[in-house]
Order: structure tokens, then C-alpha cells, then sequence
């Protein structure tokens, strides 16, 4: 269960997250800070203390804009240590997205906060901490299973859904369509709009396994279900779709896939 900590200078703003966070059965305890200031104190506290230590954090609930340093500021701080809690941001502004996207923040909750958003925001940092604990530490015995971490926040892209920003991990897309200085990107459960060229996603995706099969269209490799030829035009299907593939790209991809599949 979660230890958590809340970060807002507006006090009736975090006494109703708190009680948000507190209805939360995967929640174990809630505490607040009403400013960075004593946010870090607390943090470092528990820093020191260790992982069962009193007063452990295992997320930081994190307001953007308070006196002093702001939440995006406690955030870089947070980054210098080496096992920093995770963070969910939680604001009345939505320019900061990218930002926090770059700060690894978990999620990005919008003022006024809703408690089905709350949760979900939860349910992804229960499954975080999860498979951060089952993953040996330093000192486990040779031979004892490795759990894969879950994607840290630079494997993942920012989207906006019904005026919700939200993080769609890269893993999940299964392939990107160009529309203009905008992609459309698919995923098994839906699609989503994004304004970066595809050109933009083919460079940073390349390490992730996306490749270009045609000027409108980016596809994860390992999600290419079939490979197809029909009357000298090739294709692949990526779950329902099927997606020309342009002579350009025909030669490397065919290569790619063969070297995939030996």
C-alpha cells in the first residue's frame, strides 16, 4: 500500500486531496505539506530514514505554482537523489505538461480534481511501486528473478483526452499516422492526436523499435503482425489495420523483419 505525501500551499485545496487520497484503499497513509520547504524536509527525512523508515514517501502529490519554489523546482531537486519518491503533479494549469513529462513525473492531474481521475493516478503508481519492490536490490542472491521496470516517464508521450492530459507509454503504440504537423497515434485501445511531426517521433522512437514504412505512417516492429505482396505492393498488418508500405522502405523493412525473426 501507498505512503503519500501532499504538496499544496492552498490549504483547503490539500485538505480535500488528502481526503481523496485517504477514501483511496490502496492508499495506507496520506500526510500534507503546505510548501515546498517543508515538502523536502520531510522528503529528505525519510530519504535518510530508509524505505521502512518513519514517515516514508513512496509518492509526492505535487502542486505547480506555490510561494517560493515551485513544485517543479521540489521535482529537480527530487532528481538528485537516487531513489527519489515518484510524482503525480497536480495543478489548475495544463501548459506544463511537457515539463513535467521531462521531470518523469508518473501522471498530470487537473484542478479541479476529480476522484475517478485521482484513482487512476493511483492505480498507476500502486503498479509502479509493485515492480519497483519486486525487482532485487544490490544484494539478492545470484540467480533470483528480475522483474523488467515498468517505463520511466522518457519512455512515455503526453496527451490531451476530453481536456485530461495524460501519459501513453511508447510500448503501448502500435503504430503513428502523419496529419500535417500533427500524428495520430494507435494504440489497442483507441487513438489519440498529437502536435508533433512524425518526422519528430521517427527520430526519437528509432531506439524504441519504430521504423518507417511510408511518408504517412510509423510502425513499432515488433507489433508488424503479417508482411504482405500483391501484385508488386507490399503491406503489413499491425493488429486490424493494414498499412501500405512505400517502395523506399520495402528493402529495409523486409531486412529488418528477417533479422527480427531469426
Amino acid at each position: 500500500m501507498l505512503r503519500v505525501l501532499a504538496v499544496d500551499d492552498e490549504e483547503p485545496a490539500l485538505e480535500e486531496l488528502l481526503y481523496l487520497l485517504r477514501a483511496d484503499p490502496r492508499v495506507r497513509a496520506a500526510e500534507g505539506a503546505t510548501g515546498a520547504t517543508e515538502a523536502l524536509r520531510r522528503i529528505g527525512a525519510a530519504l535518510d530514514a530508509g524505505p521502512e523508515g518513519p514517515g516514508a514517501v513512496d509518492v509526492v502529490f505535487l502542486d505547480i505554482h506555490m510561494a517560493g519554489l515551485t513544485g517543479l523546482d521540489v521535482a529537480r531537486l527530487l532528481a538528485g537523489f537516487a531513489e527519489p519518491p515518484l510524482i503525480v503533479f497536480v495543478t489548475a494549469h495544463e501548459g506544463f505538461a511537457v515539463r513535467a513529462f521531462d521531470l518523469k513525473a508518473v501522471d498530470y492531474v487537473l484542478k479541479p480534481v476529480r476522484r475517478e481521475r485521482l484513482a487512476e493516478a493511483v492505480r498507476r503508481v500502486a503498479e509502479l511501486v509493485g515492480e519497483r519492490s519486486a525487482v532485487p536490490g544490490p544484494g539478492a542472491a545470484p540467480g533470483a528473478a528480475q522483474v523488467p521496470g515498468a517505463p520511466s516517464a522518457a519512455d512515455q508521450i503526453t496527451v490531451e483526452l476530453g481536456g485530461v492530459i495524460r501519459f501513453v507509454a511508447v510500448a503501448d503504440i502500435a503504430y503513428a499516422e502523419a496529419r500535417g504537423d500533427y500524428a495520430r497515434l494507435y494504440t489497442d485501445t483507441g487513438s489519440h492526436l498529437v502536435r508533433i511531426p512524425l518526422s519528430t517521433l521517427e527520430e526519437r522512437w528509432r531506439a524504441h523499435g519504430f521504423v518507417r514504412i511510408h511518408r504517412r505512417h510509423l510502425v513499432a516492429l515488433a507489433r508488424i503482425d503479417e508482411l504482405r505482396l500483391d501484385a508488386g505492393a507490399m503491406s503489413v498488418r499491425v493488429g486490424g489495420a493494414e498499412l501500405p508500405v512505400s517502395r523506399r522502405h520495402a528493402r529495409s523493412l523486409r531486412d529488418l523483419l528477417m533479422r527480427q525473426r531469426r
